[in-house]
């Protein structure tokens, strides 16, 4: 076990530790540090302030039992619902295609549901060389804990070196679940994903520091590595039907579900425009919106385009959209063919959800927004007057009115 120790003979109760701890576990007691374990986070600030070397902290060393080397193979989870598989599932195949060929290895795609099974030709169409699938009753509707039964347990069976899921609402809930049951190292949200080629490990790129900086984060102990990546960062694999592949099904055992937990019902989100992570344009709105009743400038750009609307950060947390709309770090990240910002500054928490989108345009009345930094076209002006101008000419087009 990891533990800190304060060696007392060296103690001399100066208190620099007290003030460098971020969670107040130390104290003085009779002159001496003392640390609360309970607070203790281990982060190594005491040690790295204590003059005297009177504060040691003893890390558990890693013992692996196990040949890592016996692992093979790049996985991705094929994410459905009612039978239709998630978009992000051939991004993720596309990409396991590049890696599997770093690791003279196959791709694997993991189908479970039920009535799925014709679904396995589109992932090898799509690249999978390998598609297990489980196919029950039981397992019609996603439930987190009977999902990562079967996953962990094809695992366990088959060891797989790398597991990918996409970052969605079931990804999240689900990979997670299963590296805790496999021991397993995860990143969430990367945005890159490479092959060391001295190490043969994976290395997975995310955020961090509330986007500031790009993290290569490696889990080099143990298998599988695991990894949930964004929605619309990385190209969709190309439909190959001449591609030939294995259908591995797998038998599940009913008894197994979990009886805690029963699917109700699944409500979908009623939008009257294009859904955000599917636009091929994209009309979003920032706090130089000024107001929420604002908001039906965008709607209706959005409307005249045939465009998703989207929204910064600061519009959600204000209530004046819902969060399906954010685009962002926190948000969704979208590729659209087209990307309009309005009154939006441009903060990397932002960028890091659109900048990769093929044209950006930005409307914005201060010359100096980093949003422009990243345009492909700007437009310097009040957005309350270059809007509905825009909407007028749209409108105009439309109608077979010449526009000057």
């Amino acid at each position: 076990m990891s533990g800190i120790k304060v060696i007392l003979k060296k103690c001399v109760g100066c208190g620099l530790c007290i003030n460098v701890c971020p969670t107040q576990a130390i104290s003085l007691k009779d002159k001496k540090a003392v640390i609360d374990l309970d607070k203790c986070t281990l982060c190594g600030a005491c040690p790295s302030s204590c003059k005297f070397e009177a504060i040691v902290i003893e890390r558990q060393k890693v013992v692996i039992n196990e040949d890592i080397s016996s692992y093979k193979g790049v996985w991705v989870f094929a994410e459905q619902r009612d039978s239709q598989i998630s978009s992000v599932v051939f991004e993720l195949l596309a990409k396991a295609r590049v890696l599997a060929s770093e690791l003279n290895t196959y791709v694997g795609a993991i189908l479970i549901g039920e009535k799925i099974k014709d679904q396995a030709k589109e992932l090898i169409y799509r690249g999978a060389d390998k598609v297990f699938v489980v196919d029950s009753p039981g397992l019609k509707h996603y439930i987190s804990e009977n999902y990562t039964k079967v996953i962990a347990g094809l695992a366990g069976k088959y060891k797989p070196e790398i597991i990918l899921a996409g970052a969605t609402t079931t990804g999240r809930s689900l990979v997670s679940r299963i590296a805790v049951t496999l021991y397993a190292g995860l990143t969430a949200d990367c945005t890159g994903l490479d092959i060391d080629p001295k190490e043969n490990i994976l290395i997975q790129t995310r955020p961090a520091f509330g986007g500031n900086i790009m993290a290569q984060i490696i889990s080099p102990n143990f298998r599988p590595q695991m990894a949930t990546v964004r929605h619309k960062v990385m190209p969709e694999a190309e439909v190959d039907k001449s591609r030939k592949g294995q259908i591995i099904e797998e038998d599940f055992d009913e008894n197994s579900l979990d009886k805690r937990i029963k699917f109700l019902d699944f409500i979908k989100e009623a939008v009257s425009t294009v859904n955000l992570a599917e636009a091929d344009i994209i009309v979003s709105g920032g706090r130089g919106l000024g107001d929420a009743k604002n908001f039906s400038l965008i709607e209706e750009l959005a409307e005249a385009l045939g465009a998703a609307v989207g929204s910064s950060r600061a519009c959600v947390d204000a209530g004046w959209i819902p969060y399906s709309h954010q685009v962002g770090q926190t948000g969704r990240t979208v590729c659209p063919k087209v990307y309009i910002a309005c009154g939006i500054s441009g903060q990397i928490q932002h960028l890091v959800g659109m900048q990769s989108s093929k044209i950006i345009i930005a409307i914005n009345k201060d010359p100096e927004a980093p949003i422009f930094k990243v345009a492909n076209y700007g437009i310097v002006g009040d957005i309350f007057k270059v809007i509905p101008l825009l909407i007028k000419s749209l409108k105009d087009m439309r109608s077979g009115v010449s526009v000057k």
